[in-house]
């Protein structure tokens, strides 16, 4: 277990779609548990999916609540095995940037909330959660990820939405 390298754009992994897992075994567990070490040592970082660091399986994990933007309104750490988008509402545009793209921010259209219905991988129990603000952006963010697009891929405008980087933090 252990921080790992995140591919970035433009890697072809990036944009294939990740299989179902189909059973919680172990290395499903050592591979959260890479996902929640690299997404740790991340500047700034709120999530990473397996897509991410060259494994194509529908995991991610996500924890807001040690960002600004999401330390009031959360559900801690999420570690979501074969998660799906159950319920959306609300539109809001938001500042994105991902550790898969560096140099870039952009202006992204989300749902403001959800309902995301994932095995949990630390309890090995079915769960649905309800996310509001920014948790439920950077679920849908990571979420993207297992489907093989990224925040490139839903910029509002490029040429009006996307943004060089001055500094990764």
């Amino acid at each position: 277990m252990a921080v790992q390298p995140i591919l970035k754009y433009p890697h072809p992994l990036l944009k294939k779609m990740a299989h179902r897992v189909a059973a919680l075994d172990e290395p499903i567990h050592t591979l959260v548990q890479d996902l929640i070490d690299t997404m740790q040592a991340g500047p700034g970082s709120v999530g990473v999916a397996a897509p991410q660091i060259g494994v194509g399986l529908r995991v991610c994990v996500v924890d807001v609540s040690n960002s600004r933007h999401g330390k009031d309104n959360n559900h801690g750490l999420l570690c979501m095995v074969n998660p799906e988008i159950i319920s959306r509402s609300g539109l809001a545009v938001m500042r994105e940037g991902c550790m898969s793209v560096p140099d870039y921010t952009g202006d992204v259209e989300r749902a403001t909330e959800i309902t995301v219905r994932f095995l949990d991988s630390r309890s090995g129990q079915q769960r649905e959660v309800a996310a509001s603000g920014f948790e439920a952006v950077a679920i849908q963010h990571e979420m993207d990820h297992l489907d093989g697009l990224l925040f490139l891929d839903r910029i509002i405008s490029v040429s009006t939405g996307l943004f060089r980087r001055k500094q990764y933090r």
